[in-house]
């Protein structure tokens, strides 16, 4: 399938698998459009962009629903109505154990990771019913198919709670031309490694994942025709093989 003019949303497409995946996306000739938190972030994703693919970009904060209502208004003015929808907007903390972990911080991250991806889709849903086709990537996280204490408590259920909700709406709208496609990456060099206990050495992200090995696995997901379905896409570095 030809991706040269669909309009795409990134929600989290300031840095890491969001802004891979802008990038992979830009390149087949999509009209992407970034939304994210940070707006220096955006400003500077903005800029990495060719002269044939530019960005354009919003800031956002996907816990509110107001303001996820006027984000989708905007694309609507300023690319059309979304064709494909990214959800890699995600957080965490340090003390992420049940034996540290502030209460408030749990709330935070299933706001965000959970609630926040809800919010988008709740949102893209009613334009892409009306014409009958879209897409929807969710780039959950391997803790979302196995508990994994170096991920945490609280995203680990975040992330099991946004694979539900994907598989949920895949299973409700495939009939009506809208294809979810929930991606579980393990171990990714981006940010978010950043906010482990002990960040991890440049010799151990040279061998995680990439964004741009999750991005290729997008465009292969949105280049096949309607009739072929990915309901989830499971991608690790080899010492995170699953059994």
């Amino acid at each position: 399938m030809d991706l040269k003019g669909k309009i795409v949303l990134v929600v989290g497409g300031a840095g890491g698998i969001g802004l891979g995946i802008g990038k992979a996306l830009a390149a087949e000739g999509c009209r992407v459009a970034l939304a994210d938190t940070d707006e220096d972030g955006l400003a500077k994703a903005a800029k990495t962009a060719s002269a044939d693919s530019a960005f354009v970009w919003r800031t956002c904060d996907i816990t509110d629903r107001g303001q996820v209502s006027k984000l989708f208004q905007w694309l609507g003015d300023e690319l059309g109505p979304v064709d494909i929808l990214v959800n890699s907007a995600g957080i965490n903390v340090a003390n992420r154990m049940m034996s540290n972990i502030d209460p408030a911080d749990f709330d935070r991250m299933i706001e965000i990771n959970t609630t926040g991806t809800f919010n988008c889709i709740h949102a893209a849903l009613a334009g892409m019913r009306q014409r009958g086709s879209g897409l929807i990537v969710n780039i959950v996280s391997l803790a979302g198919k196995r508990v994994m204490l170096l991920a945490g408590l609280p995203y680990c259920v975040s992330k099991f709670a946004t694979g539900a909700l994907g598989t949920f709406v895949n299973l409700e709208e495939c009939g009506n031309g809208i294809k979810v496609t929930n991606i579980y990456p393990g171990e990714t060099n981006t940010a978010i490694v950043d906010k482990r206990p002990t960040p991890p050495p440049p010799e151990k992200r040279e061998k995680m994942l990439q964004p741009e090995d999750i991005a290729a696995c997008v465009v292969t997901v949105a280049k096949l025709p309607a009739r072929a379905v990915v309901p989830e896409l499971v991608i690790t570095p080899p010492h995170m093989m699953l059994g």
